[in-house]
């Protein structure tokens, strides 16, 4: 206790720390070996021989409905964008395409505002980025969005101004907005390649390609072969018969079926190496997308990927990871503030939605699950109690029930047990393929769940002229009505040099000796409120109703 170190029983002490006290019992201490796990792995990863040339990996991003998937239908002679929910790319593809003896990968972005993650993960892994602009809609927000995304990781553009073939389309118009953006094109003496196309009729698509080819060979992409595969996991999923899926990007290296792989906190066996057409293959080169089988879960999309050959490190490290990944998450629920405690206060006292969201990829989960935590709502608490890939099951309606959830389910449907339980349960489960009407559904989910607004119109007016006392109805002001109507149990005001002195409700209206519902502008009525009797001449009666009026989201 000399050294002054306090340490609770569960508490990790350093190996210095450690060793001082084994020797204090006795004991020698010795030093374990300091070498992380991790750079034992990297010891074992070698690359022989010199680097190689590579295909190009090109990007295609832009504003949704600008024609991304469209055009490369076009390349790929398929029509995709025919099969997609709502003619939107809404995960992400990646194809390869030989032309002229070079093949080529493209990666298919999502345009919708939801998937700006994706879309970063799109130009993080590519060598050329295709920013494709619909000639007659010109720079929208997901065009610039996109560039950016471009300009952050370095990678060369090429425009393709797609729909040339419009009535409407305005080439000029587009190119002036594209050199506001900062893309000033060739011919306006900039150094963007601006290529007019129209994935309808084909036009321009040749020259798209080519140049695509000339400024791959100008890069001169080169890596290495052989030796273990490393890359970038562009998405993941689950599939029925295969389990947890990933489509991953290899970088370097050669990727093999039966490669022990380490992604994230998993240390796996590939089981199963499928290419972009679905077909299995032995083994994958540098550039190419392959789908993956064999792992425990999904990964997260933008995680790396490693082949290892140290069994023992990559097991530690992946333990090490998932440790750490637990403790981060214990950490996060264990933090308390003295604002977080008055906000919870708050929280109390708003409605809650409570929501399930299943999807058919992580991409999907996270680009929803953001989307729906971007909605500007005040007065309603928003909890996503799960975000998870595949279908809806058992045990996604039991915890529906558990924690009062809507359980919303992108791309994907219910196993037969969990619709059998949630209709004895009484639990909403709603399925959208497009991220527009998820969205839209959620929105109308809180709207329902607000307050309304009350506004209160004024439906009369009427100037009191006599007073006068009846044995029924007690004081009567005799009044002409100056604007509107005043009819019977309605809420009115009494104002006094225009100062409210009371308000009440009218229960009694007469036309002359007969009892009235409504007195309409320029006529004399009797009107008696309700417990008030101090109506004087000059008064005036004011009548309104309140409305209720139910809110909307801001947009």
């Amino acid at each position: 206790m000399n050294s002054g170190v306090m340490v609770t029983l569960n508490q990790s002490i350093d190996q210095e720390t450690a060793i001082l006290v084994v020797e204090e019992l006795g004991h020698k201490g010795i030093p374990e070996d300091t070498e992380s796990d991790e750079e034992k792995i990297l010891e074992h990863i070698i690359y022989e021989g010199e680097e190689e040339t590579r295909n190009p990996v090109v990007s295609v991003l832009g504003h949704v409905d600008h024609g991304k998937t469209s055009i490369l239908d076009f390349i790929r002679k398929s029509s995709v964008a025919d099969q997609e929910e709502g003619g939107i790319t809404q995960g992400i593809g990646a194809y390869q395409v030989n032309h002229e003896g070079q093949t080529i990968t493209f990666i298919d972005t999502p345009g919708h505002a939801a998937f700006s993650e994706m879309r970063a993960r799109g130009a993080n892994s590519t060598d050329i980025v295709v920013l494709v602009v619909a000639a007659d809609d010109s720079v929208q927000p997901q065009t610039e969005e996109a560039f950016n995304h471009a300009k952050a990781a370095d990678v060369q553009v090429i425009v393709a101004l797609n729909k040339i073939d419009k009535p409407d389309s305005d080439i000029e118009k587009v190119k002036g907005d594209l050199s506001k953006m900062g893309l000033v094109p060739e011919d306006w003496g900039g150094d963007t390649q601006v290529i007019p196309v129209s994935a309808k009729t084909g036009e321009g698509i040749n020259d798209l390609i080519e140049n695509i080819t000339l400024l791959s060979e100008m890069l001169e992409l080169k890596t290495n072969h052989d030796g273990p595969a490393s890359g970038i996991v562009l998405e993941s999923g689950v599939k029925k018969g295969e389990g947890a899926v990933a489509t991953l990007l290899v970088q370097r290296g050669s990727l093999n079926s039966g490669d022990l792989i380490l992604i994230g906190d998993q240390f796996r066996k590939i089981r199963s190496l499928k290419n972009f057409q679905g077909s299995q293959i032995k083994t994958s080169e540098p550039s190419s997308p392959v789908s993956i089988s064999g792992l425990e879960y999904p990964p997260n999309a933008g995680q790396e990927f490693m082949v290892v050959k140290d069994e023992k490190a990559a097991k530690n490290l992946s333990e090490d990871r998932a440790s750490k990944r637990r403790d981060n998450r214990l950490a996060k629920k264990g933090v308390i503030s003295l604002d977080g405690i008055f906000a919870g206060a708050g929280e109390l006292a708003k409605p809650t939605i409570n929501l399930i969201i299943k999807t058919d990829t992580n991409g999907s989960a996270e680009a929803i699950a953001g989307a729906i935590n971007n909605l500007k709502v005040d007065d309603v608490t928003i909890k996503i109690v799960l975000d998870g890939v595949g279908p809806v099951s058992v045990n996604d309606v039991n915890l529906a029930v558990a924690s009062e959830a809507i359980i919303l389910g992108f791309n994907v449907r219910s196993d037969a047990a969990a619709v059998t339980l949630a209709e004895k349960e009484e639990t909403k489960i709603q399925y959208f393929g497009i991220i527009y009407d998820l969205l839209d559904a959620v929105k109308e989910i809180i709207e329902g769940s607000l307050e309304p607004e009350i506004k209160e119109v004024t439906v009369g007016i009427a100037e009191v002229k006599d007073t006068f006392k009846s044995p029924k109805f007690g004081l009567i002001a005799g009044s002409i009505v100056t604007d509107g109507s005043i009819m019977t149990n309605k809420l009115v005001r009494v104002l006094r040099d225009n100062i409210v002195i009371h308000e009440g409700k009218l229960d009694s209206l007469r036309r002359f000796k007969d009892e009235a519902s409504e007195v309409k502008s320029g006529t004399e009525c009797g009107i008696g409120i309700t417990n008030y009797t101090d109506a004087k001449v000059g008064d005036v009666i004011e009548v309104y109703e309140r409305q209720e009026i139910a809110r909307k989201l801001e947009s």
